[in-house]
């Protein structure tokens, strides 16, 4: 069989159907009959806020009462502000809150890395974690982001930072 193809139709064929035109190009016996697969459907470009709806979707929000009763009610719950040490400087953090940036976060909480780049902090699946940020879009993402890795005790907090502050609950300066 000799079948050519030019490069834009090769582009196009599937992964069995290319190797069988390579070896048909080459001389071999292609092992597949190189059938032409249909270019990938177009796609929209998921947006910020199309993903951060979609994490708001995936993970349960909770009100700063809601946080703060959860934290005094259960002092193994981990807050996580996940907004940079610059941001977090300069409004303050939640008193008892560890400060893991976004960044950082995406391999601390991972099992896949060696062990000196995780937090011990993340080390038990089943934790109560609550995330949050300024307002609320990159802590959705990084409680997202920890349910997606396997956690199975992630809430958001509702407004991030500045809706517990306009809840009347106090912050500490950053680092403390």
């Amino acid at each position: 069989m000799n079948t050519k193809f030019t490069r834009r139709e090769f582009v196009h064929l599937s992964g069995a159907a290319a190797v069988g035109a390579l070896l048909a190009a080459c001389g071999g016996t292609p092992t597949a009959t190189p059938v032409p697969a249909k270019p990938p459907a177009a796609t929209t470009p998921k947006t910020f806020g199309l993903t951060v709806a979609e994490a708001m979707a995936a993970v349960p929000s909770i009100t700063p009462a809601e946080a703060r009763k959860r934290m005094d009610s259960d002092r193994n719950t981990l807050v996580i502000d996940v907004r940079d040490a610059a941001d977090i400087t300069a409004s303050g953090i939640v008193p008892g809150a560890v400060a893991i940036s976004y960044g950082a976060l995406t391999y601390q909480a991972d099992n896949g890395v060696p062990p000196e780049w995780r937090s011990p902090q993340l080390a038990d699946r089943s934790r109560p974690i609550i995330t949050y940020c300024q307002a609320g879009p990159l802590g959705a993402l990084a409680g997202k982001m920890l349910h997606d890795m396997g956690f199975s005790n992630v809430s958001i907090l509702a407004g991030g930072v500045q809706a517990w502050k306009d809840a009347g609950f106090p912050t500490q300066k950053f680092p403390s």
